[in-house]
């Protein structure tokens, strides 16, 4: 066997959200989330179509109608793949694979019910100090997302979520509570999931529920809104590390960004400015987590926008100090960008761009998969940044059907993860420092975008569909015995060469 481009000790894994497992969302002291109303569908009357909604939003009149009339609505975030009673089953079935990390994340409103309470919820602690413990003795390092798409709601409802400042006073709060209940336990920490997000789903990312306007989409534009509440999550952030250095020295805490990497159209200068344009909004929020200060471009734009940040005293001292330890990524695909004809450039306000790539192909829900684009973004970061990468996400959502043995034959799953791998190591060998990988999704989950369990990503299968049907029990697909040999070859054996295996 060749040698292994990847480090000793490298941490192989997988990645998980409180959100989309845990289930039990009126247990255990837990509050409500903004998560428990995200929406796969609107239940119908007889003999009406289902009527999908717009899942991961919810407007001030939405979200009414949701917590008045439940029973009309199918919401499967607040079921998940019920982790709470079953995550010794199945952190047994990861454990098994070999993982040597498990990305999750703490609900906050098991933590804090209603975000801001007086005292913490001690069976919501316990229940985590219960999950840490199986992961050790499994082998696992926890490392743990602090705010995972899943605001409590009444900060939500009474605040504007991190549009306003006591979300974040309530933020470092919560996050100096883990961090002591914790110490010892968990290694490293996450701040925010994917904070970047805010531009197109503040919703989901921050906690804001703004009225209906009429419009169709309330959340369009509105971009002094949008980066004032990116400030206070960034102020938020920097606290959280602060905290996190005073209280455990030895822990590790980064940020998490969904990366962007933009390929131009064509050759033209234009479509090559575009990229640049593009660039700039998607490395400013690791610009400010890692380096502590705002860019010279984005002031330039919030001058031209007319864009004013409210800062309170101190906010810009904060940054400086609260930057993070290492960077981690969600990495799915790459973009195509044209030239818009816009001087002053706008955010694109989408994470799926209409303009294809004919060079790739593309994934059942039309994600175009570009490995190489893997190792090309890794070396961006890298050169910009210096500073080690945990990659946090990076996965295929598929259809997975059963076959009479109850297998599943993932093979697509297993080219796509090879493939990814292959030019992670390739990276590694550029002199790229990257010491984890966790693939989304190790276990199949509620989907954080569609609020489907229909599109999954796992080694694992999960027995339940989007009703909420099912056992609940757990499977091992193909690619659960494939990633087993990755991870005993430190990455080296990706050969799709298993040929008889069980469920």
């Amino acid at each position: 066997m060749s040698e292994s481009p990847f480090p000793e000790g490298f941490l192989w894994g997988g990645a998980t959200a409180a959100n989309q497992i845990e289930g039990a969302y009126n247990e255990g002291g837990r509050g409500f989330a903004t998560s428990d109303f995200s929406v796969l569908f609107k239940k119908p009357k007889e003999g009406e179509p289902e009527n999908h909604l717009p899942h991961n939003c919810a407007t001030a009149q939405q979200l009414g109608e949701r917590r008045a009339h439940p029973e009309r609505f199918n919401m499967p975030k607040r079921r998940g793949i019920d982790f709470y009673h079953r995550y010794k089953e199945q952190l047994g079935m990861l454990g098994e694979m070999g993982f040597k990390v498990f990305r999750m994340s703490i609900s906050w409103s098991r933590i804090f019910p209603n975000g801001d309470d007086p005292v913490p919820n001690e069976e919501g602690l316990a229940f985590y100090d219960a999950v840490f413990d199986e992961c050790h003795r499994l082998g696992m390092e926890p490392l743990v997302t602090l705010c995972h798409f899943d605001t409590p709601l009444h900060l939500a409802e009474e605040y504007g979520g991190f549009a306003s400042r006591h979300t974040v006073d309530a933020f470092e709060r919560y996050a100096e509570t883990c961090f002591r209940r914790y110490k010892g336990k968990v290694k490293y920490w996450l701040t925010f999931n994917e904070i970047n997000n805010v531009l197109t789903n503040p919703y989901t990312c921050s906690g804001l529920i703004l009225p209906d306007d009429g419009s169709g989409n309330p959340y369009a534009g509105k971009w002094q809104l949008k980066y004032q509440i990116s400030h206070n999550q960034f102020v938020a952030s920097a606290k959280a590390v602060i905290k996190c250095h005073e209280i455990d020295p030895g822990a590790k805490i980064g940020n998490m960004t969904c990366r962007l990497e933009n390929y131009a159209e064509t050759s033209r200068p234009e479509d090559q400015l575009q990229v640049l344009f593009e660039d700039h909004f998607n490395w400013f929020y690791s610009d400010i987590q890692a380096k502590g200060e705002y860019p010279y471009y984005i002031r330039s734009w919030f001058k031209k926008n007319g864009i004013e940040i409210e800062m309170e005293p101190g906010d810009e001292e904060i940054l400086k100090k609260g930057t993070v330890d290492f960077l981690s990524i969600s990495y799915y695909m790459t973009y195509i960008m044209r030239y818009k004809g816009l001087e002053n450039p706008m955010p694109s306000g989408s994470l799926v761009t209409h303009l294809k790539n004919r060079y790739l192909e593309m994934s059942a829900w039309g994600w175009p998969i570009d490995p190489i684009g893997f190792r090309i973004t890794l070396n961006h970061i890298y050169d910009r940044y210096h500073l080690p990468i945990f990659i946090a996400e990076n996965g295929l959502g598929q259809r997975d059907e059963r076959d009479s043995k109850g297998r599943v034959a993932d093979d697509y799953r297993i080219d796509y993860l090879a493939r990814h791998i292959e030019q992670l190591g390739k990276a590694i060998e550029d002199g790229v420092d990257v010491f984890g990988y966790a693939s989304w999704g190790p276990l199949d989950e509620v989907s954080s975008g569609t609020s489907e369990m229909v599109k999954r990503y796992g080694f694992v299968y999960v027995d339940a569909d989007d009703y909420g049907n099912g056992t609940y029990d757990c499977s091992r697909k193909k690619s659960f015995y494939w990633y087993k040999k990755v991870i005993a070859s430190n990455g080296v054996d990706l050969a799709n060469d298993i040929v008889d295996y069980p469920a």
